[in-house]
């Protein structure tokens, strides 16, 4: 019965999802909605490479920045059109993603994740020191741009709306992506690349697709942020708060389109509410990091798609061997 239930909530994932976070602004309050979709359209980037492809990055924090600080500059140089802004965020993050990809994804463990924290730390040094010129260094640099048409985002229902419709769109589509023969062939690498190249397949071009992707949508997110504060400081492109993520996709559960949306929003509820009541928080993270790494290890969204299976198991036993229910 309940995996039947948890069957009919996927196939309408997109419409659940969205009354969820509706339901959720009024509670929180819209703009804390707005923060919060924004951070599970990161998690989910993020969650491509750590979930998918089974690689952890210290350094994701690179590839948000860089949205942010390309929204905010071409804004503040280019031109005063958001859209135009937000295309421009969107291609340096793809941008970013083919430079480095090609050093980046030919390592793996250790190697991977340190790398990516050297690269956001040069990132980090270039917009606070060697580029503060432009960039405002430490004290970071507003962003206004103008109305077009409809589009006003200097009212934060408007904002609203079309983070909301964002974050519908880069569900929809990581979800394609990860039942399509890519994010097959992610888990394929995740769990024996040496097998997914004995297939025939080229493993360097996947997953060089799939780290683009990432830092695309990295940068998407970042663009958004700044939409949403009309501000850019160098908080969005320290390499310590890469951490914030990590933590996300382990209490979600990595690997899962709703795991990243679970713990997107369950890191937020934490970082935003516990604090009013707990000084030091941050004990609070450290002890669910420890209850994850030995009881949850899927995660909020692993235990649950686990615990519905284990239900409906004796269910099932039963209809198999008739004679035992007498």
């Amino acid at each position: 019965m309940l995996n039947a239930t948890l069957k009919i909530l996927q196939k309408f994932d997109l419409l659940v999802i969205a009354v969820l976070f509706l339901l959720l602004a009024p509670i929180i309050s819209m703009d804390r909605s707005i923060d919060f979709m924004i951070f599970c359209i990161f998690v989910l980037a993020y969650d491509l490479l750590y979930g998918y492809m089974g690689r952890l990055s210290f350094g994701h924090m690179l590839y948000l920045g860089v949205g942010a600080y390309a929204f905010a500059l071409s804004g503040e140089y280019l031109a005063a059109n958001v859209f135009l802004a937000l295309l421009i965020a969107v291609g340096s993050g793809a941008a970013t993603g083919l430079i480095v990809g090609p050093i980046v994804v030919r390592t793996t463990g250790a190697c991977f994740a340190l790398i990516n924290l050297a690269l956001n730390q040069l990132g980090y040094f270039l917009v606070l020191v060697a580029f503060s010129r432009w960039t405002g260094g430490e004290d970071g640099m507003s962003a206004s741009f103008k109305r077009v048409g409809i589009f006003n985002f200097s009212n934060h229902t408007i904002v609203f709306c079309f983070t909301f419709a964002c974050m519908l769109l880069v569900v929809f589509l990581v979800r394609r992506l990860t039942n399509s023969l890519l994010g097959i062939l992610l888990r394929g690498i995740k769990e024996n690349e040496t097998r997914v190249k004995f297939l025939g397949y080229d493993t360097f071009v996947i997953k060089m697709a799939a780290f683009i992707l990432s830092t695309t949508l990295s940068a998407f997110a970042g663009a958004l942020f700044i939409i949403n504060y009309s501000y850019v400081t160098t908080s969005f492109i320290d390499p310590l708060r890469s951490v914030e993520v990590i933590f996300a996709c382990l209490i979600g559960g990595a690997g899962s389109v709703y795991g990243a949306l679970a713990g997107g929003v369950g890191y937020k509820l934490i970082s935003n509410y516990l604090p009013n009541y707990i000084q030091r928080w941050e004990m609070f993270l450290g002890v669910v990091l420890l209850l994850l790494v030995f009881k949850f290890r899927s995660g909020v969204w692993g235990y649950v798609a686990a615990f519905v299976k284990r239900c409906d198991r004796p269910a099932e036993e039963t209809k198999s061997h008739p004679e035992v229910s007498r």
